[in-house]
């Protein structure tokens, strides 16, 4: 089984975080919003707001607005997480979209100077997917929530 390679675990007592995820796939992206959401919680996040979407490329739309909207609040999040999963069938499809959402949500977290984390993946075979999205030792959203608490400390303490 794959080791984590993720840091050890970040503690943010007052962080607010968004989670983008994709319905389709679901049951591999149901696996990694519950390992994300239960890290969150283990840090002791204030606020956890789940927002699904239809499929990968609906995932930027919401980011923007969730990060745009954080602007204007009082309340801003720390990090959105977006989680994913496209599957490689036999045409450039899933390139495509994969492309897209990665440059989209670059521009993101650019534009908001907010963390954006990719957590949106393409695999060949269910094989892959499997493994790293619901195995217990090894999970990419339980790793994507520790590089949202992380980057959330590392912004924070740029603003000091």
């Amino acid at each position: 089984m794959l080791k984590s390679s993720s840091p050890k675990r970040t503690r943010l007592l007052d962080g607010r975080f968004a989670i983008v995820a994709s319905r389709y796939n679901s049951r591999y992206v149901d696996g990694m919003l519950v390992r994300a959401v239960r890290e969150l919680k283990r840090a002791g996040a204030a606020k956890i707001q789940v927002i699904r979407v239809p499929g990968a490329f609906e995932i930027p739309a919401v980011a923007a607005k969730l990060a745009q909207d954080s602007q204007l609040s009082a309340s801003r999040l720390s990090a959105i997480i977006c989680l994913g999963v496209i599957f490689q069938g036999e045409t450039s499809h899933a390139q495509h979209i994969g492309w897209g959402v990665t440059y989209a949500l670059a521009q993101i977290q650019v534009r908001h100077k907010i963390p954006v984390v990719h957590g949106v993946f393409i695999f060949e075979k269910e094989e892959q997917a499997r493994v790293r999205c619901l195995g217990r030792q090894f999970n990419r959203g339980a790793e994507a929530a520790h590089t949202a608490l992380e980057m959330a400390r590392v912004m924070k303490g740029l603003s000091k």
